[in-house]
């Protein structure tokens, strides 16, 4: 199994905005004072086509598909969230929190990627999950080592354990659960995806465990990435309020890997950090102000990792 893939589905936007019904759990969202909607949609786009040309200059395969404008669906540019793709042609398709997110899930996505040529075998659906009020919001609430079969999840009002257990059984992934916080107004309070305070890349991790207050989660989260061999590379809580832990390796040309991250992420890295990281792979890093700023998620949740095989 690879832990990193050479293709990403990625959705232009095109009625970005803060989304309401996320804002409520999201705590990284912000309202940009005196900015009309079309303005914060057209610097979105503009964002996001950078990073497209960006990250295709180092021979990423990025299938771009462009969100309709018949659904309100103001984080379709996060797909992550509602689909996630598996080496032996399985789809999995995941109940999202919020009501309008659950119209970016879109059938004609599949028929997109099967016409690049990509087989799907199978699709497991657990969006009926959302008529009991239950969500597991993809790989932004499942960090999966592919390789090592484990899973992560930081359990929060948007990744239940009983369905991540569920998940874990039907793709046979040993979970590893725990749960992150974050001080809200002087109050700790469930980081609203694992993908915010962890990366997992082939030979290293990146990860606040500041925000696993649990000492014995803590404890066995490090085990666990140890024993697979990863370096432990950590940030800090301020380091995950500019996204430094919203990041995702990838292949560009050659097969050469490359950690993908937002240019606030990086500027909020030290040397050290770095230098870590370059001792892997290189970075990549793009504008993503905008996005970050009214949709509180970055680089990481922008891009949908295909791995199905192809025909």
């Amino acid at each position: 199994m690879k832990q990193t893939t050479n293709t990403i589905l990625m959705i232009r936007p095109v009625g970005f905005r803060m989304n309401e019904q996320t804002a409520v759990n999201n705590y990284y969202q912000k309202v940009l004072e005196n900015v009309l909607p079309s303005t914060v949609n057209a610097k979105a786009q503009e964002e996001f086509d950078n990073y497209v040309e960006k990250l295709k200059s180092y021979g990423v395969n990025v299938i771009v598909v462009s969100d309709t404008v018949e659904t309100d669906t103001p984080d379709s540019i996060f797909p992550n969230n509602w689909i996630s793709f598996h080496q032996d042609g399985t789809v999995a398709l995941y109940p999202m929190f919020a009501e309008n997110r659950r119209l970016e899930r879109r059938e004609d996505i599949l028929d997109i990627l099967e016409e690049q040529g990509f087989l799907i075998e199978n699709v497991v659906d657990y969006t009926s999950a959302e008529a009991s009020d239950v969500f597991l919001e993809g790989t932004g609430s499942l960090l999966l080592d592919r390789e090592n079969k484990k899973a992560y999840c930081a359990l929060s009002p948007r990744a239940d354990e009983e369905l991540f257990i569920e998940f874990c059984e039907d793709f046979e992934y040993t979970p590893v659960v725990f749960t992150a916080n974050q001080t809200v107004n002087g109050e700790r309070k469930a980081i609203y995806h694992t993908n915010v305070m962890m990366c997992l890349a082939e030979t290293f991790a990146v990860i606040c465990l500041d925000c696993i207050d649990d000492k014995k989660e803590r404890k066995n989260v490090v085990k666990q990435l140890k024993e697979d061999g990863k370096e432990v590379i950590t940030i800090t809580e301020d380091q995950v309020n500019n996204f430094a832990g919203n990041m995702l390796q990838v292949r560009g040309a050659n097969d050469e890997r490359f950690l993908v991250m937002s240019q606030a992420a990086y500027d909020c890295l030290s040397k050290d950090q770095i230098n870590k990281i370059e001792k892997h792979c290189k970075i990549i890093s793009s504008s993503l102000d905008v996005i970050e700023g009214c949709g509180g998620g970055s680089a990481r949740c922008m891009m949908a990792e295909v791995f199905l095989p192809k025909a």
